[in-house]
């Protein structure tokens, strides 16, 4: 087993090691020249995150769910994209789901040895109700997290599809998954922190796979959030622009429109373009597996 301080996320950076000498605006110019290298190297490891896409879209189709573990701002980060998924596109709030090592009080404060039990990753998983067909993606930028390691081989073990995001060429815990990222960020700006640089690859990566996931899923018209809920304020005057938008509709009728459709602007628009009911929207999209397109084109 490779040393800890091997680690490329625990290499002393050599563009930053005066950083703490320098002014306000030096710092933030550093952050910031740091901060640009990442979207090519996530770029990098679009391949692979294709097969995480493949595995998450087959997934749901079947029936079964999305499961983002890791620890620290590993699995804070999961937590948050999977939690943005209901709000966003009116996705089942199964579909996509955070676990964190040391549950949800890590989510606000450090939980000081969480992720070195890797006994507590088949707790929690089993709490979930893991089972075969769902998939695994754990979260662990140095590869150092015992608890996602063995949350990976537990979910292969059970027939799950299972990915890997690291931010290292050759993580501390290596980990047979269906597919491994590696998200190669280099050393921190402050030797260690991966929140940073490492941090914001991870949101990157998880951006990625989501949006994706739900775009292949028709969760999206174009690029409108056509499977929105208008729950508010905001969300009823963008869901009305969207209706508007895709129909002709003046903002006042395709308001009336978002409103006789339960709030729903995937069958308002269904409802006007083809002069049905609500039920008969619904039918509509259930038969073509919730595709906008595939019912007004």
């Amino acid at each position: 087993m490779m040393k800890r301080g091997d680690l490329l996320t625990e290499q002393q950076n050599t563009a930053t090691i005066n950083i703490d000498a320098k002014s306000i605006p030096e710092i933030l110019e550093i952050i910031n020249r740091e901060d640009q290298t990442i979207a090519e190297k996530v770029y990098k490891a679009i391949p692979e995150i294709t097969k995480i896409v493949e595995l998450t879209t087959t997934a749901i189709l079947k029936g079964n769910r999305i499961i983002y573990i890791g620890a620290g701002t590993s699995g804070r980060l999961g937590v948050l994209d999977a939690s943005e998924m209901p709000p966003t596109f009116s996705a089942p709030p199964d579909w996509f789901n955070g676990i964190i090592a040391g549950g949800d009080d890590a989510l606000r404060r450090s939980i000081e040895g969480a992720e070195d039990k890797p006994e507590n990753a088949i707790n929690d998983l089993n709490k979930f109700g893991l089972q075969a067909g769902d998939v695994v993606i754990g979260i662990s930028t140095s590869g150092a997290a015992a608890y996602v390691q063995r949350a990976i081989d537990y979910g292969k073990g059970l027939g799950c599809g299972t990915a890997y995001i690291i931010c290292t060429p050759k993580p501390y815990f290596e980990v047979e998954a269906d597919v491994v990222i590696r998200v190669e960020t280099g050393p921190e700006v402050i030797t260690g922190s991966t929140r940073m640089k490492a941090g914001t690859a991870t949101k990157l990566v998880l951006n990625m796979i989501s949006t994706t996931t739900m775009i292949r899923l028709g969760k999206v018209y174009g690029n409108l959030m056509v499977d929105l809920k208008a729950v508010n304020e905001k969300l009823v005057d963008r869901g009305t622009r969207i209706i508007s938008q895709l129909t002709g509709l003046n903002h006042n009728d395709a308001q009336k429109a978002l409103l006789s459709a339960n709030k729903s602007v995937k069958n308002a628009v269904v409802m006007v373009i083809k002069k049905c009911t609500l039920d008969e929207s619904d039918k509509m999209l259930l038969d073509v597996k919730g595709s906008l397109r595939r019912v007004i084109q």
